[in-house]
């Protein structure tokens, strides 16, 4: 089906590869291919985003979990404090489901309360 590609960077002119994996979640999500190698993507969205508040901070630091809902491994921006945490995708859908984020409580409020909104018995 897909095969690992190598593409030129239009940024740095570096050869790198777009794996089978890629192309796929590319490919779910209606993206085109990249045309940045993965360092020159970093840079430049740090660059979009070194306005406003932290200025010029660099990259964040992003942390490696494992979806509560599908399983699958990601990166949040946050260090979890949590078991429950939610790739982007499911966090979405949970979220537009009105699926129990939110609903008035403190972000702080790390009480481990499941994520599931058993509190409306």
């Amino acid at each position: 089906m897909y095969q690992d590609q190598t593409l030129t960077c239009r940024d740095c002119g570096q050869q790198f590869v777009w794996t089978a994996g890629e192309q796929e979640f590319y490919a779910q999500k209606g993206l085109s291919a990249p045309s940045r190698c993965k360092e020159c993507r970093a840079k430049k969205k740090a660059e979009r985003a070194g306005g406003g508040m932290g200025g010029n901070a660099g990259p964040r630091e992003m942390y490696d979990i494992v979806c509560a809902n599908c399983g699958k491994a990601a990166q949040v921006p946050f260090k979890p404090s949590r078991p429950d945490v939610f790739c982007r995708e499911c966090f979405d859908a949970k979220r537009t489901q009105g699926g129990g984020f939110g609903g008035g409580t403190a972000p702080s409020d790390d009480a481990g309360a499941p994520s599931t909104d058993d509190a409306a018995a």
